[in-house]
């Protein structure tokens, strides 16, 4: 299910901002972890662009709506808290994809993201629910995978970013503006992208 990818994104996030070698203070046993590259609402802002851009690169473009974010507190090795936080936003696509479409509409974004400097990190090529998921430089994490419903979703986020207040934007599910719970179920049909036939080459 599209919530449970959201999780699984949300725990490789936060598995990504946890440090690694020693601090060089004998005796200590602690792990040196890297400063924040930046606060929360600049990781959700971040975020919020790169699915911008992601939905903006789907051509025949599709409908969609904002998916519910996801924040989880990181900790040390030893559950210290850290005062950091793992950011994930997302973006439900309503166009119903086929499955016919899926991987057209997979490549179509895995080359979007690397023409952005992302690299694939693990891909699922499961006929009935692929996902990809991608890295860049700077540590945020993007991914698109389909549910168990037939439902694509899109996520985005940073892992372990400074503790900072956050805005939403307008349509964001459980805040103001916005509706109680995200819509999940694609209901929208597109020439292509809903066709059963497939592909001429």
């Amino acid at each position: 299910m599209q919530l449970l990818g959201c999780a699984l994104l949300v725990a490789a996030l936060a598995a990504c901002g946890a440090g690694g070698g020693q601090n060089g203070t004998e005796g200590q046993g602690k792990k040196e972890r890297k400063a924040p590259t930046m606060d929360m609402q600049q990781a959700g802002q971040r975020s919020e662009a790169i699915l911008d851009g992601t939905l903006a690169a789907i051509h025949p473009s599709v409908k969609w709506a904002y998916g519910a974010p996801a924040e989880a507190a990181c900790s040390t090795g030893l559950n210290e808290p850290t005062d950091t936080t793992t950011v994930t936003r997302s973006r439900n696509i309503l166009t119903v994809v086929s499955e016919q479409r899926r991987g057209n509409l997979l490549g179509l974004v895995q080359r979007y993201w690397e023409r952005q400097g992302f690299r694939v990190v693990s891909a699922n090529s499961d006929k009935d629910m692929p996902r990809i998921r991608a890295r860049d430089a700077d540590g945020f994490t993007v991914s698109l995978e389909v549910g168990n419903i037939g439902n694509v979703s899109v996520s985005a986020g940073l892992g372990c970013a400074e503790n900072s207040a956050m805005t939403y934007p307008t349509g964001t599910p459980g805040h103001p503006g916005g509706p109680k719970a995200e819509e999940l179920r694609p209901r929208e049909h597109s020439a292509f992208w809903s066709s059963n036939e497939p592909l001429r080459q």
